[in-house]
């Protein structure tokens, strides 16, 4: 099986920084994968409000995540903080993916990269929504 492999972008426009909280680490006393993925979603909730939205209303459409891919780098430990930088690239018609990486706020380590697949959904509609042109304006 191929390995995945996450290309970063020269720059990201967004970073935060989240602690790493005793519920974030499993029996290996690392950070679980699964709650990667929650502090990953708690940085991409504050990239969104920093622009003025939120994950159900960017310009009238809610966000649903399609797809999510990672590649892990080294382990995380319960009282670190995690820098989660952010980027919005491969725009298409109704999303684009947001690209991330992971890093120990103190030593710079990388902890993870990854990207998430977003679509913009119309909820009264039931339906798929073009990339508002506010949103893509953010990334041109």
């Amino acid at each position: 099986m191929a390995r995945i492999r996450i290309e970063l972008p020269a720059q990201f426009p967004f970073a935060t920084e989240v602690p790493l909280l005793i519920s974030h680490i499993n029996y290996q006393a690392h950070l679980d994968h699964v709650q990667l993925l929650g502090v990953v979603s708690e940085a991409r909730a504050r990239f969104l409000k920093s622009m003025g939205y939120s994950e159900m209303d960017v310009e009238g459409y809610g966000i649903i995540v399609a797809d999510a891919s990672v590649q892990y780098r080294s382990e995380a430990f319960h009282g670190e903080v995690m820098r989660i930088e952010l980027a919005a690239t491969d725009f298409h018609a109704h999303g684009c993916d947001l690209v991330w990486r992971m890093s120990d706020a103190d030593s710079g380590r990388e902890v993870a990269r990854g990207k998430t697949g977003i679509v913009f959904f119309d909820y009264a509609a039931r339906q798929k929504a073009p990339v508002p042109a506010g949103f893509h304006r953010h990334f041109a």
